[in-house]
Order: structure tokens, then C-alpha cells, then sequence
């Protein structure tokens, strides 16, 4: 029976697979009658003499550009809004004006003062703000991180930590640049009090009594924050994630679902607790002068630092930790999954679609 051009195609891609250097102008002389004389594609391969053209358009996953923002940007959504109301407790927290004594000293305390004053609903303010700056900051954060992790050799054999760690910090760099307007919004929501109507209202009082520098002025904080943040997460992530894939070589594909939620923890967990200072510094910039807080006359990191030990104590740059941890090991996990989920999800959408 003669060769169909099905059979004749699934042949060349197999031993092309086994042999990079396997001879496919030679092979066409044995081809099917319909496949001579003309170029025909091959899969992701074009047959031409002596040329091989590959495929661009897509990474090593087979995702593009957008896709990557498209499961970056659902991550993103579902991670903070599932974490939100321990985001709330740790804006509170670090917040306190004293360290000791506070009613806002612990979670626990924390949480009971909102829910006896403001009810449930005290735990979701900011949550407008969030899902407004949340979505697209995630989308450029996975997006460029993919992006740069293919080109730093990231993808390739191995474990390469600093080429993760170097995709993220640049990843961080881009996404603080879109998310950080719309978290000063959110931090001064979730603080008590009736300061600001709304996010419209709060994004018009800046912009009126502050100016629009105002919306950035943690932005370096933020960055110097979240580099060394980033850098930790995604090579703790990628390492712990490749550990387990050698672990259970012949189980990953059943627990693909148990190697995000853990390897995401783990990352979240450590990244989170490193940074936790600059992070206080950070909150204390973007909610400034709000219900009497203290105002700072220069945006340094270390003349914030200065001013909280001077006033309340060193132990005052790790307030918050706790719930910063409770926050970022799940939020990790949930952004992880989810993202690898999504990206499952479209890969089986290109594959049916091609």
C-alpha cells in the first residue's frame, strides 16, 4: 500500500527527533507523488533545500507572548483576591503607631478590632483598586519573566538559579512600574476611618492635594524591595519545582498540581520574610499623612528606616511579618497553580486549534 502523505510527515518528524542532522531533501525522493516538487510543511518544520526555518512566533511551551499575559493577569486576579483580607491585616499592622501595648499588635487583634468595628466587609476595602491594578500588573510580571527566562537559558537542562532569579528581577522592575499607582489606592482604602469615598474619589484627592508624584512614591522602595523579593521567589520556585519533577519522575504529570502548590510555598514563604522591613518602609510612603499618619519629607529607604527605629523601635521594620508570611506562602501556591493551570489550558487550545 502506497505511503499517505500523513504517514509520509509523522516519518520525517520521527527520525528528524531521533537525528537533528537527518538528511530530509533525500527522504523526499521517496515521498508521495502529491508532496514532490513543491515545499510543504512539516509541523513546526518547512522543507526547503538545505534549510531548515523554525518557528518563532512561539516559546519552548508553545505559548506566545499574549497568552503568557492572558494567564499572568487570571494568576494575578485569583491570587489577591483570594489573599486579600490578610493583605488588609498586614497594611493595619503595619500601620501601628507603637509596637507595644497596640490593639493592632497581633493577627488575632487585628483581625477582632476590624470585625467588631467595620464588619466582614472592613477586610475587603481596596479590593476595587486591587482588581484594577492586579490583573495587568500580573500580566506584564509572567509575560516578561517568560520572556527573559528564554532568553537568559532559563528553559534549557538543569537548574539555572541565576538566570530565574535575573528574569524576575526584571520582571518586578516592569510590573511595579504598572501596579504601584493602583496599590498606594488600595493601602489607603484599607485604612479605617472614611478618608476617601471610593477608589475614583481617593485617585482625585491625590491628584489634587499631592500631585500625580504622589502615586510613586514608594515606586523605589518598592523596587528595591521587591528585586531581592523576586530574585528569591523565583529561584527557590523553580528549584524546589525541579527537585520534586526528579523525585517523582514517573508521578509528575499526576502531581503537577502538588509541585506548584509546594514549590510556590516554599518560595513565597522565604521571599517574604527576607523582605519584610522594606516592606514596612514601602506602606508607611504610600500611606502617608492618611488619618494622621507621619509625613516624610524625602522618600529614602533609609531615612524612613531612621525615622521608624528613632520612634517606635527596630522592632517596629518587622511588624507585620506574620501576616506578610500567612499571606505570600499561600498566595504563591494559588498564583503558581493557577498560572500553570492557565498555561496548560491554552497549550491544549493551541494544540486542538493547530
Amino acid at each position: 500500500m502506497a505511503e499517505t502523505a500523513r504517514e509520509f510527515r509523522e516519518r520525517i518528524l520521527f527520525k528528524h527527533s531521533q537525528n537533528p542532522f537527518y538528511d530530509m531533501d533525500e527522504s523526499l525522493l521517496h515521498a508521495p507523488l502529491s508532496l514532490r516538487g513543491a515545499e510543504r510543511d512539516v509541523g513546526l518544520l518547512s522543507v526547503k533545500p538545505n534549510v531548515i526555518s523554525i518557528n518563532t512566533e512561539k516559546t519552548h511551551d508553545g505559548l506566545n507572548f499574549t497568552q503568557y499575559m492572558l494567564a499572568g493577569s487570571i494568576a494575578g486576579m485569583v491570587e489577591h483576591t483570594a489573599m486579600f483580607p490578610v493583605d488588609t491585616l498586614k497594611t493595619r499592622m503595619q500601620m501601628a503607631r507603637e509596637a507595644r501595648g497596640s490593639l493592632h499588635s497581633s493577627v488575632v487583634k487585628t483581625f477582632t478590632s476590624i470585625i467588631k468595628a467595620e464588619g466582614p466587609t472592613g477586610l475587603y476595602r481596596g479590593i476595587g483598586a486591587m482588581a484594577l491594578g492586579a490583573g495587568p500588573a500580573h500580566a506584564v510580571y509572567f509575560s516578561v519573566y517568560e520572556l527573559f527566562k528564554e532568553r537568559f537559558g532559563g528553559n534549557m537542562a538543569g537548574h539555572h538559579p541565576l538566570a530565574h532569579g535575573a528574569a524576575g528581577v526584571i520582571a518586578t522592575i516592569a510590573s511595579d512600574a504598572v501596579f504601584t499607582p493602583m496599590d498606594v489606592v488600595k493601602q489607603r482604602l484599607q485604612l479605617p476611618g472614611k478618608s476617601y469615598k471610593g477608589v475614583a474619589d481617593c485617585v482625585q484627592s491625590i491628584l489634587r492635594v499631592e500631585g500625580l508624584s504622589a502615586f510613586y512614591a514608594s515606586y523605589r522602595t518598592t523596587v528595591v524591595m521587591n528585586a531581592p523579593y523576586t530574585a528569591a521567589h523565583f529561584a527557590t520556585y523553580e528549584a524546589v519545582k525541579g527537585s520534586l519533577q526528579e523525585l517523582f519522575p514517573e508521578r509528575t504529570s499526576e502531581e503537577n498540581l502538588f509541585v506548584h502548590l509546594t514549590a510556590g510555598g516554599a518560595a513565597g514563604a522565604l521571599a517574604s520574610v527576607v523582605t519584610t522591613p522594606l516592606d514596612v518602609v514601602k506602606t508607611r510612603l504610600q500611606c502617608q499623612g492618611v488619618n494622621g499618619a507621619e509625613r516624610y519629607n524625602t522618600s529614602s529607604i533609609w531615612n524612613v528606616i531612621k525615622t521608624i527605629s528613632n520612634n517606635e523601635g527596630p522592632k517596629a521594620l518587622l511588624r507585620g511579618m506574620k501576616p506578610r508570611v500567612l499571606f505570600y506562602t499561600p498566595a504563591a501556591a494559588i498564583c503558581w497553580s493557577t498560572y500553570e493551570a492557565t498555561k496548560s489550558f491554552l497549550q491544549t487550545f493551541n494544540v486542538s486549534h493547530n
